[in-house]
């Protein structure tokens, strides 16, 4: 699993700390971000990708983080290139897949 800080934007609010990256065992890109310093859960705000194959392609994660009003920058080509080589790589379903825990 690879793990990239990005820059998360939402209506003049700025998460600096927000993560993006690409869950291999889920086969989908996944974005954290604002995660409330006074929360017990430490629950992000938006927290997208926690699902089987939910984001398969980046392009896909980025216009849903646009649909609910977050707009991500910071991202540096050569990490988006790392996990671009990462999603392209053949991922055997996982066990859980296999014993059918996970569909």
């Amino acid at each position: 699993m690879s793990r990239y800080y990005v820059n998360l934007h939402d209506n003049g609010r700025i998460d600096p700390e927000a993560v993006i990256g690409y869950d291999r065992p889920l086969r989908t890109f996944f974005l954290q971000g604002f995660i409330p310093l006074d929360s017990e859960l430490d629950e992000p705000e938006i927290w997208l990708g926690a699902f089987l194959e939910e984001f398969p392609t980046l392009e896909s994660l980025v216009e849903e983080a646009r649909t609910r009003g977050f707009e991500i920058s910071g991202l540096k080509q050569a990490d988006m290139i790392a996990m671009l080589v990462e999603a392209g790589q053949k991922q055997e379903p996982s066990l859980g897949e296999r014993l059918g825990w996970i569909k």
